[in-house]
């Protein structure tokens, strides 16, 4: 196998995306976005990086080719150990989050959440310890929420890549401001709906009459069918059913020729960010509704899949204090709809900027995964009068 350098990229905010998102090529969207249209507009979120990129041809174990990497989400910043009321739920359990079993005991999220490939689950969640402890954070144990999707189509999964050194990248990566999207991060080597996937965020902003609260999305989509794929309610997916993902003849591989691949399979983690006053029940229905989100797009949460979601609220500081009795405010769940609504609806776009900013990729024994043609959807949407040309 021929080794291409390494590329170890640690960001978390870019001036401009390179690619356009979802919304500049004229996808109509519900809701109105923050000023970012990403988790970050939730003040004091923070995201970070670490990807890792090396290698090209035939799949030695151990060697490559790397398509992987780790992100970071910090519900108040790096240096901000104030614990957030947080609540999660599974839509389909075949998958892991790590640390959600005192999340529902106790009802806070303390530390990042962090994503990565499923065989790193383990040593990224040590390292999140790790640093904490050497950042000076006192505590006499840590249970990290760490997520994960499985990108063994395009990485050497098996050859456990992400060390802790990634997870530290990420982690002091971690910046507010605009989020690098795609294949980044956790994302790195993801599928979603037999395109490209990868890291997608977005975000809506309640009007004043309805509390003006900001509720932030990030995704690490990789699930999906193709032919299911629907787009502001146009059939995407079975408009453009070609660019399946293929592996192309390889010297000295048991594979012969072109073999494209058609299989549903895959998940989806979802992180949800809110400045609304909610309480640890109120943030497990907000984390229900982001299925709405993926059912839109036409994911079904399918028996392979692993579809979890976890909710934080950045309201409410010092509701953890273990010294004395505190006091908090709570939304009444009267007025609680129209986060349901922004959370469906910013969940929905974070998935799409997933797969539009997702670039080609082939990995391991030559496998490709396109990305999302931004011509061809254009056109679809026309075709179906759902083009918003102005955005262009």
């Amino acid at each position: 196998m021929r080794l291409l350098p390494a590329v170890l990229l640690v960001a978390s905010t870019v001036q401009a995306q390179s690619r356009p998102r979802a919304r500049d090529l004229g996808v109509p969207f519900d809701g109105t976005p923050g000023p970012l249209n990403a988790i970050t507009d939730v003040a004091g979120v923070t995201v970070g990086h670490a990807t890792i990129i090396k290698g090209e041809g035939r799949l030695v174990v151990g060697q490559g080719p790397v398509r992987t990497g780790v992100t970071a989400i910090f519900p108040r910043g790096a240096t901000d150990g104030d614990p957030v009321f947080g609540g999660w739920f599974t839509l389909n359990g075949n998958g892991e989050m790590t640390g959600t079993t005192w999340l529902e005991e106790s009802g806070f999220l303390a530390g990042p959440v962090m994503i990565t490939n499923t065989h790193s689950v383990g040593v990224v969640r040590d390292a999140v310890i790790e640093w904490l402890v050497r950042k000076g954070f006192e505590f006499d144990w840590s249970l990290p929420i760490v997520a994960e999707t499985w990108d063994g189509s395009l990485n050497d999964i098996n050859g456990f890549h992400v060390t802790k050194q990634h997870a530290f990248a990420a982690l002091d990566s971690a910046r507010g401001g605009p989020v690098v999207e795609g294949s980044v991060g956790g994302g790195t080597g993801m599928i979603c709906n037999q395109f490209k996937g990868g890291i997608g965020t977005a975000s809506r902003r309640l009007p004043a009459d309805r509390g003006g609260y900001t509720i932030g999305v990030l995704v690490q989509c990789n699930y999906g069918s193709r032919a299911r794929l629907s787009i502001a309610g146009v059939p995407v997916g079975q408009e453009i059913p070609d660019l399946m993902p293929c592996y192309d003849s390889l010297p000295g591989t048991p594979l012969a020729g072109r073999r494209c691949l058609d299989a549903d399979k895959g998940s989806i983690i979802i992180v949800i960010a809110t400045d609304a006053p909610l309480l640890p029940h109120q943030l497990k229905r907000i984390a229900k509704r982001a299925a709405l989100g993926v059912g839109r797009l036409g994911g079904t949460g399918g028996n392979p899949s692993g579809d979890i979601f976890v909710a934080f609220s950045t309201a409410n500081p010092g509701a953890a204090k273990p010294d004395a009795s505190v006091s908090v405010t709570m939304l009444p769940n009267e007025r609680i709809d129209p986060l349901f609504a922004a959370t469906i609806q910013a969940t929905e776009e974070a998935i799409v900027n997933a797969m539009v900013a997702a670039e080609t990729m082939t990995g391991i024994n030559g496998r490709r995964v396109y990305a999302l043609p931004h011509e061809r959807l254009r056109a679809v949407l026309r075709k179906y009068n759902r083009l918003v040309e102005s955005r262009r």
